[in-house]
This record gives structure tokens, sequence and C-alpha cells, in this order.
């Protein structure tokens, strides 16, 4: 609307709309591939995944803390899928879990920006800390050597 001032956007903002636009482009490419390897009766996770991980960064483009969520849940269940699929095989679970991972660490420094953005978002203390801890458990599964079997 014409002379309404708009604040400039904050490297904070585009690094966060960058990172949604990875994610979705991320999660359409998992859909796709998922489909047709569900066609071919393979996993049916990829599906899965993709058409959460494309909902995660629209989200995150608008603004919303939701888009954090989805991601998170996304996460919980790749890792699910990661150690049903590799079980404790350290070399296995690398190439499933490391991109993820890193994913979601980036994810987690867009929560002060998605903050400040959605006005629905009140009070993200505990949301934080369990979004930190799901982070802790998943390194702490991934730098425990004695737990998984890499040879």
């Amino acid at each position: 609307m014409p002379g309404v001032f708009q604040p400039a956007r904050s490297a904070g903002y585009w690094a966060t709309v960058i990172l949604a636009a990875v994610i979705m482009f991320t999660g359409f490419i998992l859909g796709l591939g998922g489909a047709w390897l569900l066609v071919l009766g393979g996993s049916w996770y990829y599906l899965v995944a993709g058409i959460a991980l494309v909902a995660a960064g629209v989200l995150m483009v608008q603004g919303r803390m939701l888009g954090v969520w989805v991601y998170l849940a996304t996460y919980v269940f790749t890792l699910i899928w990661a150690f049903w699929e590799a079980g404790m095989n350290g070399w296995a679970l690398v190439p499933r879990l490391a991109a993820p991972t890193v994913l979601l660490v980036l994810v987690l420094a867009t929560i002060p920006v998605l903050r400040r953005l959605d006005p629905a978002e009140n009070s993200l203390r505990s949301g934080a800390t369990a979004a930190a801890a799901v982070v802790l458990v998943a390194l702490g599964l991934t730098s425990a050597p004695h737990l998984l079997q890499f040879g």
C-alpha cells in the first residue's frame, strides 16, 4: 500500500527465506522421486518426507513458526526411518542423517527471525527447549561410536 512505512528486511529474514527455498526445493525433489519409487514398489518415506519439507518451507517463507515444528517432526520421522532402515550401522546412518541434521541446525537458527514475524507465536521457550533436546539426542546418537557399528 503506498504511503505506508515498511521497514527494511534484515539479513536474518533473507537467510530464512533462502533456507526455506532450499528446503522446499529439496522436498520437491524428494517428493517426486518418492512418488516414482512408490510406484516401483519402494519406500514410502521419501514421498511423505518430501511433502512435509515443502510444507515446512512454505510456512517458513510465510514467516510462521509452524514451519520449524513441521521440519522438526520431519526430522524425528527421518530419525525413526533411518534407524529402522540401517539399524545401528554408523556408516549406513551417515548419509541418511547428515544433511537433515545440518538443515535442522540451520532451521533452529531461524527461530528468532520467525518469532518476530509470527504474531501467533507468543511463547516459544518450551518449544525451543524441546527442539534443542531433539538436536542433543541426535548429536549424541551420531557421536557415540561405541553404540554404532562402523566396520
